[in-house]
Formats: structure tokens, C-alpha cells, sequence
């Protein structure tokens, strides 16, 4: 899955109503991914953790702890590529999305239920770049 197919996913998949929960998109992400080959799943997921180790810097995160910042970047990416592109350009857009977050962390667990769904197993996956907060160490650094 390119970028462009990442996002049009994540478009197409968000609600028309605000979703306080995000339990429409989480749950209309796993159904889509579920009805789709495995490639796609390990696709989305590559393309999600990209999208959050690029959220991963200093300049987004300083103010906040481990959790609250991963949810954080959970919810820019679940807002879409218009959102996702516009707190790339300036970070103190960011701060807006760092409220109520925990339903954001639903986001974070599509591919491994869509996986679970497809094969009847766990997934021990890995991605060529870890979401976890602070793992983008030139994000950290500023040689970024």
C-alpha cells in the first residue's frame, strides 16, 4: 500500500458525523482491511507507523507524556491527510488535538484485528519504523 492508498483508506473510512470515539473508524478500517488480502494489512500498517514515527519530534511532543503523545499523533493521523499535512507544516497545530485522547489508541490496533480476523492468529509484527513515542531520535535531536 502506497501513501496515496494509505489516506484515500483513512478518507474514505472516517465517518460523515464527528466520531468522539473513533470507534466508527477504527471498526470501519478493520472491516475493510478483514475483506482484503494480508499485503494490504502489513501495507496499512507500514503507512500508519510511518505517519506517526513522522509526528515523532520534539517540537510536537515536549509537553507531553508517552501515552498522551502517541494518542495524540493517533488523532492527527485519524483527522486525515489535509490535517496530518497541515501539523507538518506547523507544529502549533498539534496542540489541538491533545484532548480526550484515549479513544485515538483504537487507531494504533486495526492491523493487528484485521490480521487476527483474516488468519484466526496473533500478530508479532514489527515495522521498518516503531510508533512508539520518542523512537524517532533525530526527530528528538533536531538533525532531523
Amino acid at each position: 500500500m502506497n501513501e496515496d492508498a494509505f489516506w484515500q483508506l483513512i478518507e474514505d473510512c472516517r465517518p460523515s458525523e464527528p466520531d468522539p470515539d473513533a470507534d466508527l473508524l477504527a471498526g470501519t478500517l478493520t472491516e475493510r482491511l478483514a475483506r482484503s488480502p494480508v499485503s494490504l494489512v502489513i501495507g496499512f500498517a507500514e503507512q500508519l507507523s510511518w505517519a506517526l514515527y513522522r509526528l515523532d519530534r520534539k517540537e510536537y511532543g515536549h509537553d507531553l507524556g508517552g501515552d498522551a503523545f502517541l494518542y495524540t499523533r493517533a488523532a492527527v493521523v485519524a483527522a486525515g491527510r489535509t490535517v496530518f499535512d497541515g501539523v507538518l507544516e506547523d507544529p502549533r497545530a498539534f496542540t489541538s488535538y491533545a484532548t480526550d485522547l484515549i479513544w485515538a489508541e483504537s487507531l494504533l490496533y486495526v492491523p493487528d484485528r484485521a490480521y487476527r480476523r483474516i488468519t484466526g492468529e496473533e500478530w508479532d509484527r514489527a515495522t521498518r519504523y516503531s510508533y512508539e513515542s520518542c523512537s524517532n531520535t533525530e526527530g528528538w535531536t533536531g538533525n532531523a
